[in-house]
């Protein structure tokens, strides 16, 4: 296996980047980008597609991989581990930065939208709220809870207290499910309805409820449950 460097110019990574710019560039080209370097028997490319294999030749999954999760891989010290680990919260933080862009909620599409950045990847269940005013604009995002795999506890009086707060109108709720499995349970609809209940006190309307799986959402209000 010839090194990196011993390639033809316009194939190296790097040199192929700035000849042909970075849409040029395969995945696991850019991936062997963060890595810098191979092992003594593999160029980063041949390691960068090994990590591309074991997550299915899928980014999302890709994303979803811990530093410990990387550093079984052959060739990846800690080093590299956070160094893609890093890159991948970079991105992360960038699609969460575009979802900002996007003050008015009028659909669940729009919900999932601003939310699937920051809940789609996580391994533990969180659960947040969306404060509009009447028009339907943003007021303010608040995260209430994080939990465990499977369920995080949520404290229906501190909802109604930001909506007093923040003078909301209306109030979207927002919750992932890491196992991948959009459709609500039982204590989710439960929990929906009670904390619908608690903010008509307080004059604020629940518009929907959207749990966020990876990379699809229910939503309760296209569902007809509200």
């Amino acid at each position: 296996m010839l090194p990196i460097k011993e390639w033809a110019q316009e194939d190296r990574p790097r040199e192929k980047f700035l000849l042909k710019g970075v849409s040029a560039l395969s995945n696991a080209e850019l991936i062997a980008i963060l890595l810098a370097t191979g092992s003594r028997s593999e160029s980063a490319v041949d390691v960068a597609k090994r990590i591309l294999h074991a997550a299915n030749n899928n980014l999302a999954d890709f994303s979803q991989f811990s530093i410990a999760d990387l550093k079984t891989i052959k060739g990846i010290g800690t080093a590299k581990a956070i160094t893609l680990m890093a890159a991948i919260e970079l991105g992360r933080r960038r699609s969460a930065a575009e979802a900002e862009k996007l003050p008015l909620i009028t659909t669940s599409a729009h919900i999932f939208e601003r939310m699937q950045p920051v809940l789609a990847d996580l391994k533990h269940e969180e659960f947040h709220v969306l404060y509009l005013d009447r028009a339907n604009c943003l007021i303010a995002a608040k995260k209430l809870s994080s939990g465990g795999v499977a369920t995080a506890a949520v404290d229906v009086k501190l909802i109604g207290k930001y909506a007093m707060e923040y003078l909301a109108a209306a109030a979207v709720l927002v919750h992932n499910h890491p196992s991948g499995k959009a459709e609500p349970s039982e204590a989710d609809k439960k929990l929906t309805h009670h904390i619908q209940q608690a903010l008509s006190f307080v004059d604020c309307t629940l518009l929907d409820h959207v749990i966020v799986a990876k990379n699809t959402y229910f939503s309760f209000a296209d569902e007809n449950f509200l």
